[in-house]
This record gives C-alpha cells, structure tokens and sequence, in this order.
C-alpha cells in the first residue's frame, strides 16, 4: 500500500524552475560557460547546488571560492519575490491528497523556507522538509528519498515520489519507489518516462492517479 508521498519542491510545488533557469543562463555566462536555457535543463534541473557547482568547477578547470555565488544570490531573489507562485493545480492536488506528505528537495532548507513560504505552501510541510543538504550524495543517487522515508517511520516500498527531473526520477527508481513525472513544466515526457513511473502533465490529475495507484496494489 502506498503510506506516504513524497514531494520534489522545484517545478512540483512550484513555479520556479523557469525563473531560475533563466537567472542560471546569466551567471554561467559571467561565470565564462556560456548555455542554453535547454541545456541548463537538461544538465542541471533536478540536481543539487553542490553538483553544479562541481560541474562548472570540472568545466572552468579551476575551484570556486566558497562564496562564488553571493552575488548572483539578489538575481534569483529578487526574480522568486517578483514572479514566484504554486505550480497550478498543485493546491488544489494537496487539498484533496488524504495520504501523508512530505518534501525531499535539492535545494537548500533556507531557500526551501523562502521560497515555500512566499508561494503559502510552507506550513503545509513544516516539520516534514528534506533537504540535500542533510545526506551525502545527491540526486540522482537515492540518499535523499530514503533519508525522507527512513525520517517518515515509511518502508521505501510504500512510498511514491512526485518528480519533474529526469534526475529525481532515477533517484526514486534507485531507492524502490515508484514515481509519478510531471511533464507540466520544463522537461519533456520522453524524458521523464521508465519503469515504475506514471508520466502525467496536469498536477490536478494527481490525487486520481494516487487513488488508481492504491487500488491496484490492494
């Protein structure tokens, strides 16, 4: 039986994704790697600070000071505070979800705050919020998911991971979980389709797919 789904926050909950790629673009270009905002998806949505930090330090062939980003940081705030709302549908979703929840997310638990916060969606989690930030490996590694189910009392097989990354699906493939992908934002069907996953594009559809998904296991 399903006992508990577990929430990517970016792109799932909110609407962030796209304000942050395009703030991405900007600082890779000024940071001398110059890519698409197609190519910042495909290389980066869905994985932690600390990855693509790696990558563009690996790409630039020289280490970052620890505080490389701070003055990018007013860019992506002064974009969320502006622009920043729930993915749509997603309330709606919650409302109606009467399974418990929780939130497994590559971003910081002080980023998760502010953002979770200014879209009205943080008490909805408080007290149940992951953090990459909390486990030693990223996704795609399965670290994540199995520290929020292991935190939750949840056996993994009882979990179900709503993803919108091609990374956090193959993290939830590789901690036992089946998964749901939404297609509704940035990343393509094809991308998010595999085993044990349920493509869908509309966060409305979710609490009918959770319903069918528990019926056919019982």
């Amino acid at each position: 039986m399903i006992e508990l789904v577990i929430f990517d926050c970016d792109g799932v909950l909110i609407d962030s994704e796209r304000l942050a790629v395009r703030v991405d673009a900007v600082v890779l270009a000024a940071l001398g790697w110059p890519m698409s905002e197609e190519e910042i998806v495909e290389r980066f949505v869905g994985r932690s600070h600390s990855s693509m930090t790696a990558d563009i330090e690996a790409h630039l062939g020289r280490t970052l000071p620890p505080d490389w980003d701070a003055e990018f940081k007013p860019l992506y705030d002064e974009a969320f505070a502006r622009e920043l709302t729930p993915v749509t549908g997603i309330v709606e979703a919650l409302d109606a979800i009467d399974l418990p929840t929780c939130v497994a997310s590559s971003s910081s638990h002080a980023r998760l705050r502010r953002t979770l916060g200014l879209t009205g969606l943080h008490e909805r989690f408080a007290g149940r919020i992951f953090s990459a930030e909390e486990v030693t490996h990223g996704k795609p590694a399965p670290d994540l998911f199995l520290h929020a189910a292991r935190r939750m009392g949840v056996d993994p097989s009882a979990c179900v991971v709503v993803e919108d990354s091609r990374f956090g699906l193959a993290a939830a493939r590789a901690a036992g979980m089946r998964s749901f992908g939404y297609c509704g934002g940035l990343s393509r069907a094809d991308r998010l389709a595999g085993p044990g996953t349920v493509v869908f594009d509309d966060m409305r559809k979710l609490p009918e797919l959770l319903t069918a998904a528990t019926q056919a296991l019982g």
